[in-house]
């Protein structure tokens, strides 16, 4: 039986995905390497976060790359259009929330994005009561694939890694979610699983409220 829930933000809950991906060539931009950002980079960094998001960087646009200023840039960016022009809710989260509330199962959110960026996106999607804890991969180091955050985030819930669900779009948190021995269901937002990620989710559904159905039939133990 799942004991708790673990929820990652971009992607995942708002539809913010493709708001991250259209600033990284300005970003870039501003620091001459526009010409090295490629849409397998742009996949390839989602979902990181500190020292995990600096490493992802320098692969993809090279060791000369500032990739601590790049990275504050993208950022500013990001949440200065965020502020300006909203973001949505992705399909069935109102109703998930709402059924593991009535559940009564403790909800938490661990993301990489800031902690301010996490609160602000709940309370502006009027979902900010719905969750206990609160965990940014910016204050950890260590980002997705390597499942510190999804363990700490656990540790707080007080719930077992083979018992709490992490639901996640992306497969560097697909693969975290997995590496921690979490129950992992993988809700695609801009990227679709292939083979190794399929193999790595407890489950890949459509939509958010999908996972009630698996909850009803007791598919997830």
């Amino acid at each position: 039986m799942v004991q708790g829930v673990i929820f990652d933000m971009d992607g995942l809950m708002f539809d913010t995905e493709p708001v991250w991906g259209a600033c990284w060539a300005p970003v870039c931009a501003k620091f001459g390497m526009q010409d090295r950002v490629t849409d397998e980079m742009v996949a390839g960094v989602r979902g990181c976060a500190g020292d995990t998001m600096h490493a992802a960087l320098r692969r993809y646009l090279g060791d000369d790359a500032p990739v601590e200023e790049i990275w504050i840039e993208e950022k500013r960016m990001v949440h200065g259009r965020i502020e300006k022009e909203g973001v949505p809710k992705k399909p069935g989260l109102d109703d998930l929330l709402e059924y593991l509330h009535d559940c009564a199962i403790p909800l938490a959110v661990a993301s990489s994005n800031t902690k301010d960026a996490i609160r602000k996106n709940l309370v502006n999607g009027h979902i900010d009561h719905y969750f206990d804890v609160l965990l940014s991969g910016e204050s950890l180091g260590r980002g997705k694939p390597d499942p510190l955050i999804f363990l700490e985030t656990a540790k707080v819930l007080g719930t077992a890694p083979e018992r709490t669900l992490v639901l996640e779009d992306s497969f560097n948190g697909v693969e975290a979610g997995a590496n921690g021995g979490f129950i992992t269901v993988m809700v695609p937002d801009l990227a679709q699983p292939d083979d190794r990620i399929r193999e790595l989710a407890t489950v890949v559904v459509e939509r958010l409220d999908d996972v009630i159905d698996l909850m009803e039939s007791d598919r997830l133990g």
